[in-house]
C-alpha cells in the first residue's frame, strides 16, 4: 500500500511538473508583437513591409547608403525587436553602409503567431535578403545575426549566401540552449528536465529537435563569418562557441569577447565592436576591397 502511495505521488508530481513546463513552452514560444513605429530621423530610413510566401510581412527600416558601400541586414535576438538593433544602425550608417532592420516573424511589427527557434523565422530573413538585392542590385550583402536572429539566418541556408555574416552569441542546439536556460535557473539539476521541455517542439510548433541545430548548417552557410560570443556566457557557453567555430568553413574569424555574459556585444564592448565589425565588412563587402 505504501508503494502504491509513492508511485501515485511520483506520477502526480511528474504530472504536475510536465503542466508547469507545458505552461511555460507555450509561453516561451507565443509572439511578442508591438508597436514600433517609424524610423529615427538620424537613420533617414524608410519603414517597409515584405511579403513573405506564408503569407505574412515581415516589417522593417531601410536605409540607402553609398553606392558601392555594401549593405548589412541586422536580426535581432528573441522576443526583441529592430529596435534592439539600431545602434548597429546608426553605426553602419555612419560608415556608409545601406541598412535594413526587420522585426523576426513573430516579433515586433512582423507576422507570425509563434516563436520557432529559427525553425520557421527563415523565410522572413531569405525575403528581407531578396528585398535588399532587388532594391541595391549590384551591392554586396552582409548580415549581423544576434542569438535567435544568427540561428535563424544559419538554418535559412540562404542562397545566394551572403558575402559576409557575422554571428554574435549563437547556441549550437536547441538542445543545449534549453539545457543551459533550465540549469540557470534551476540548478544543474534542472537541466534533466529537457527534454520535457523539447518533447513540446512538434506538438506546440510543428518542429523537431533535428530542426533546430545550427552548428551542424553553419558549413552550409558557406560565407566568411565572424563568431563572437562572451566568455563568460551562460545561455551559450564559450565552449560551445567554439565547437560552431570548428564546424564553420574558413574563412572565419573568432572574437571572444572577455568577461561578457549572454549581452548585447556592442553595448559591453563599443570600440572594439565597432573596430572588428567595420574591419571585417570592409574586408568583404566594400567594392575596392580584394575579391574572396
Amino acid at each position: 500500500m505504501r508503494a502504491r502511495r509513492v508511485v501515485m505521488a511520483a506520477a502526480g508530481g511528474l504530472l504536475f511538473v510536465s503542466a508547469i513546463l507545458a505552461g511555460v513552452g507555450a509561453y516561451l514560444s507565443k509572439a511578442v508583437h508591438s508597436t514600433i513605429g517609424e524610423a529615427p530621423p538620424d537613420l533617414h530610413a524608410t519603414t517597409v513591409r515584405i511579403p513573405t510566401p506564408s503569407p505574412g510581412v515581415v516589417a522593417g527600416w531601410f536605409s540607402r547608403g553609398q553606392p558601392g558601400g555594401g549593405a548589412v541586414l541586422l536580426l535581432h535576438g528573441v522576443r526583441g525587436s529592430r529596435l534592439d538593433m539600431l545602434e548597429r544602425a546608426r553605426l553602419l550608417s555612419r560608415a556608409g553602409y545601406s541598412v535594413l532592420l526587420i522585426d523576426l516573424p513573430g516579433h515586433g511589427e512582423s507576422t507570425g503567431e509563434k516563436i520557432t527557434f529559427g525553425a520557421r523565422e527563415g523565410e522572413g530573413v531569405i525575403a528581407a535578403l531578396t528585398y535588399l538585392r532587388r532594391e541595391l542590385p549590384g551591392e554586396r550583402v552582409g548580415v549581423i545575426g544576434q542569438s535567435l536572429g544568427a540561428a535563424t539566418l544559419v538554418l535559412a541556408h540562404p542562397l545566394p549566401p551572403p558575402d559576409a555574416v557575422i554571428v554574435e552569441s549563437m547556441f549550437p542546439t536547441i538542445d543545449e540552449a534549453v539545457r543551459d536556460r533550465l540549469a540557470i535557473r534551476l540548478g544543474r539539476a534542472g537541466a534533466q528536465l529537457a527534454p520535457l521541455l523539447l518533447f513540446q517542439l512538434p506538438l506546440q510548433l510543428g518542429v523537431s529537435e533535428s530542426d533546430l541545430r545550427p552548428i551542424d548548417r553553419i558549413a552550409a552557410l558557406r560565407s566568411p563569418v565572424l563568431i563572437a560570443s562572451g566568455t563568460t556566457d551562460r545561455n551559450t557557453s564559450w565552449a560551445e562557441t567554439l565547437r560552431i567555430f570548428a564546424a564553420a568553413l574558413p574563412p572565419k574569424e573568432l572574437w571572444a569577447v572577455q568577461g561578457a555574459g549572454h549581452v548585447d556585444l556592442y553595448q559591453f564592448s563599443p570600440e572594439e565592436y565597432r573596430s572588428r565589425v567595420l574591419r571585417f565588412f570592409a574586408r568583404y563587402l566594400r567594392h575596392e576591397a580584394k575579391p574572396r
